[in-house]
């Protein structure tokens, strides 16, 4: 199966991106409203929404009067945006692989949206071909995803204390790997979208910060929450818990929660971010 993979990925980290949904709503906001106001979602618009995770862009379009459908391969993801958007549709398929329309009949779409949903499909250009197919002529692409690691302190702070307790060698993975950071060289992302027959393709960058204390708090247990809800957190607590015992992972998260107060500003844990806002039309 295409993108097996990632399907399986996503079905593991489900429960944890829907359980601490409110804290990545928050912290990607920015990203969300500059998204939004990039795609111009109005009344009649037919969208959909690429790897839809929990709903928040579905909820925005129903909530602009759009008639919105979102797909994504996680049957966790679905279900939550199932619930929390009944006004949309919600399909459990492959992007790449599926015919769109068939599965959501109705009117080509004159909208697609995706906030760091697109970074993941093995074939990228057979996907963005799939994702046309089932568009109408002009329909406008908007979506962000991640520029470098560099950029971004976000995916790697705190993180980087419990990969060395692990021990573990950096794997050095293909920068065209499957995976957030998939699109954070410009022009491959040009390249991957003119391959797959879309036009007047703009990439723009967007910088924002990524505030974990936005509800008045410092941040930090909201950053441990979401960073042990990522693969590597998983993949962490599984081999440490166990070699640690309770006493000794208490203790290194109480070591990682020291490291990341050493980074507040102002009181609150606030991490620059950097992303690629993309537009294309079909």
């Amino acid at each position: 199966m295409v993108n097996e993979g990632m399907q399986q990925t996503w079905t593991q980290l489900a429960a944890g991106w829907v359980e601490h949904q409110e804290i990545f709503d928050a912290i990607f906001a920015p990203v969300t409203t500059a998204l939004l106001a990039r795609a111009g979602l109005d009344e009649g618009h037919r969208v959909l929404d690429v790897g839809c995770g929990s709903g928040s862009l579905l909820a925005a379009a129903v909530d602009a009067g759009a008639l919105a459908v979102g797909v994504d391969v996680s049957p966790g993801m679905v279900a939550a945006a199932r619930s929390r958007v009944p006004g949309a549709r919600v399909l459990l398929a492959d992007a790449q692989t599926t015919d769109l329309l068939a599965a959501a009949p109705g009117d080509p779409f004159d909208r697609v949206v995706s906030r760091f949903g697109v970074m993941f499909f093995d074939d990228p250009v057979a996907a963005f071909s799939s994702i046309r197919a089932a568009c109408a002529p002009g329909a406008l692409l908007t979506f962000a995803c991640w520029r470098t690691f560099a950029e971004n302190p976000m995916m790697t702070l705190g993180q980087d204390l419990l990969l060395a307790r692990l021990g573990e060698p950096p794997v050095d993975l293909p920068a065209d790997a499957p995976g957030p950071m998939a699109f954070a060289d410009p022009d491959r992302v040009r390249a991957v979208l003119t391959g797959a027959g879309w036009s007047d393709v703009a990439v723009t960058p967007y910088d924002f910060d990524c505030d974990y204390g936005w509800d008045g708090s410092d941040g930090v247990e909201h950053r441990m929450a979401t960073m042990l809800a990522t693969t590597t957190g998983q993949r962490v607590q599984a081999q440490l818990r166990p070699r640690l015992g309770p006493d000794g992972w208490a203790l290194l998260l109480d070591e990682v929660r020291a490291h990341l107060r050493g980074h507040l500003v102002d009181g609150s844990l606030r991490f620059p971010a950097a992303v690629w806002l993309v537009t294309g039309t079909a």
